[in-house]
């Protein structure tokens, strides 16, 4: 038996889900949560094969639960569900460890599938996305001197700041906490030796060539 942790926020998604699932024969729901925070204490006692994590929840999002689980425990194979097809989070839940992304139109019987095969270990990332996150992280070896010090997370962070985003904005678009970012953020000027957003944003512009 496939055992199987489910995260939404939505009871009548679970119960939908739950249904589905132990319908199929050879899957078990073992445990299910509507809280982010929950679900990244429970999921790794409960040791499921396969945990399906809404992406956006009320208290965090399934993105950061799966990398959070699967620090704990990499057998855990996380399979993020979503309602709609966003590059940012496929690239968070990419670097996240996630298993496979897989929209909430999919329908029953695939989802079935996608769970066995996320199971059996087969990754249901699309090839040529998981490419194009992999060219992003090794295009910081063409960074600036002064960049050099910020990992990808960091620099991203950058990216946005120069954007003129707030770290609340920046924390939707990353699927971060927002004070993860404000950390983030904290550890960005401090490499670079600045004090305040404001500089790293006219920084950022001049050697990032962004404009506003």
């Amino acid at each position: 038996m496939i055992r199987v942790f489910l995260l939404d926020d939505h009871e009548v998604v679970r119960r939908g889900l739950a249904d589905l699932l132990t319908g199929s024969g050879d899957i078990e729901v073992v445990g299910e949560s509507g809280s982010a925070q929950e679900a990244a204490r429970r999921i790794p006692a409960l040791r499921p094969d396969v945990a399906i994590l809404d992406a956006r929840l009320p208290d965090g999002n399934g993105i950061d639960v799966c990398r959070d689980i699967r620090a704990v425990d990499s057998s855990i194979k996380g399979l993020i569900l979503t309602s709609y097809e966003d590059d940012e989070a496929l690239f968070a839940a990419i670097m996240a460890g996630a298993a496979g992304y897989v929209l909430k139109q999919i329908r029953g019987t695939d989802l079935v599938d996608a769970v066995r095969r996320v199971a059996a270990g087969q990754s249901l990332l699309d090839p040529a996305i998981t490419t194009r996150v992999l060219e992003r992280i090794r295009s910081g070896v063409e960074q600036p001197r002064e960049l050099k010090s910020l990992t990808e997370q960091e620099r991203r962070i950058l990216e946005y700041v120069a954007e003129g985003l707030t770290n609340r904005e920046i924390a939707g678009k990353m699927f971060l906490a927002e004070k993860t970012v404000k950390n983030y953020v904290s550890s960005v000027l401090a490499k670079l030796g600045l004090e305040r957003r404001t500089q790293a944003a006219v920084l950022a512009t001049r050697l990032l060539g962004k404009s506003h």
